[in-house]
């Protein structure tokens, strides 16, 4: 579904393959992965087969190649979105789920669950030929990963009222399980559990604000300035300023599980 950033008018309904779990833009185009059929499309473009039970993508910087976690085959997939295609996999120890790339564009964090004691670091210097290197252990059960522009890795809980920046501090958070990105020197941590939405100054980890939004407002990215979070419960998208206010709530859906900034 296409829906206007500043105007919360629903443009165009873009029909996929059954099961659209979650949504990224890789260069000029948009993945799409669909997890209970198993297959990721490249929206309008192309649909790949092959998967067990895909869920997110990170983007390569090189606006050609992607990299889903598939938790149903333990394995992290590398794409190549222009041609549609499978060019590499790497087996994990644990079923991967969310994704995160490091600034360098060397570097991917891999979640191994909703609840992990283990995310999975993955070099992905050559898109094409993804090898998993290291393990790091969170100071709690693990749900979400997200690298800051600063390059420090912000750690979400996936079942404690927690959230950790890697070897620095560990917060209070609102219900588990909760989900970061970030915009500029800002980090903003979502619970859909709670229905808020927490804004931190990234450097020193100060909460800002916290606003209400939709229960059920689980992930979370940013766009063009603004902050993107949609509702598994409500079927809402919220577009939030840098400082966490609500500029827009339109109702999209009876159910509506992520987003992303389409190409111009």
């Amino acid at each position: 579904m296409l829906v206007g950033m500043t105007t919360g008018h629903v443009y165009r309904r873009i029909p996929t393959a059954p099961s659209p779990f979650s949504i990224e833009r890789v260069g000029d185009h948009a993945v799409v992965a669909h997890t209970v059929s198993g297959r990721v499309t490249v929206l309008e473009r192309h649909v790949i087969d092959g998967f067990g039970e895909p869920r997110y993508t990170a983007a390569a910087h090189d606006g050609r190649h992607a990299f889903v976690s598939d938790s149903g085959h333990t394995e992290l997939v590398a794409i190549d979105v222009l041609r549609g295609v499978v060019v590499g996999r790497v087996k994990l120890s644990q079923w991967p789920r969310h994704v995160s790339l490091a600034p360098d564009g060397h570097t991917l964090w891999v979640g191994l669950g909703t609840a992990s004691n283990a995310i999975a670091v993955v070099d992905v210097a050559d898109p094409a030929r993804p090898r998993h290197t290291a393990t790091v252990k969170p100071p709690f059960l693990a749900h979400d990963v997200g690298f800051a522009p600063s390059g420090r890795a912000w750690i979400t809980g996936g079942e404690a009222s927690t959230i950790a920046v890697h070897g620095g501090p560990t917060l209070p958070a609102d219900g588990a399980p909760q989900h970061v990105t970030f915009l500029g020197d800002r980090a903003y941590v979502t619970s859909g559990a709670s229905g808020t939405l927490r804004v931190y100054h990234e450097p020193t980890a100060r909460l800002l604000a916290t606003t209400r939004i939709p229960v059920g407002s689980y992930n979370v990215q940013f766009a063009a300035g603004r902050v993107l979070t949609p509702s598994l419960d409500e079927g809402t998208l919220c577009v939030l300023d840098a400082n966490g206010r609500i500029l827009e709530k339109v109702r999209v859906a009876p159910s509506s599980h992520d987003a992303c900034l389409a190409s111009s």
